[in-house]
C-alpha cells in the first residue's frame, strides 16, 4: 500500500474564497470517488494558523506503485489538479504502509 500526502500553499494574495479556489476545492473533495485506484481519501483547509502550514491537503492510499501512476494519469486527476497550478505550489510525499 503507498500513501499519497500532497500539500499546498495558496500564492501569495489568493485567498480559499476566491471561486476559482473553492472550484479547485470542490474538484479535490469528489476526485477520490472518481478513480478507481484510490483506497482511502481525505482532504480538507488546513486549521492551524502557525506559519509553516500549508494551505489544503490530500491524504489517500493506493495498493501499489501501478495504481498510482494509473491515479496520477487518469483523466479527472489532471483535470482537478490542472488549476491549481494557477494558484499554489505543492509539496508531496509517497511512501509505503
Amino acid at each position: 500500500m503507498i500513501r499519497h500526502l500532497v500539500l499546498f500553499k495558496l500564492n501569495e494574495g489568493v485567498s480559499r474564497d476566491e471561486p476559482r479556489v473553492a472550484d479547485g476545492a470542490r474538484a479535490f473533495a469528489e476526485l477520490g470517488a472518481l478513480v478507481p485506484e484510490v483506497e482511502s481519501w481525505e482532504c480538507g483547509w488546513n486549521i492551524s494558523d502557525r506559519p509553516v502550514a500549508y494551505d489544503f491537503a490530500i491524504n489517500s492510499s493506493v495498493a501499489d506503485g501501478d495504481a498510482l501512476v494509473r491515479y496520477l494519469e487518469h483523466p479527472a486527476h489532471q483535470a482537478a489538479v490542472a488549476p491549481w497550478a494557477g494558484f499554489a505550489t505543492w509539496v508531496i510525499a509517497d511512501y509505503e504502509i
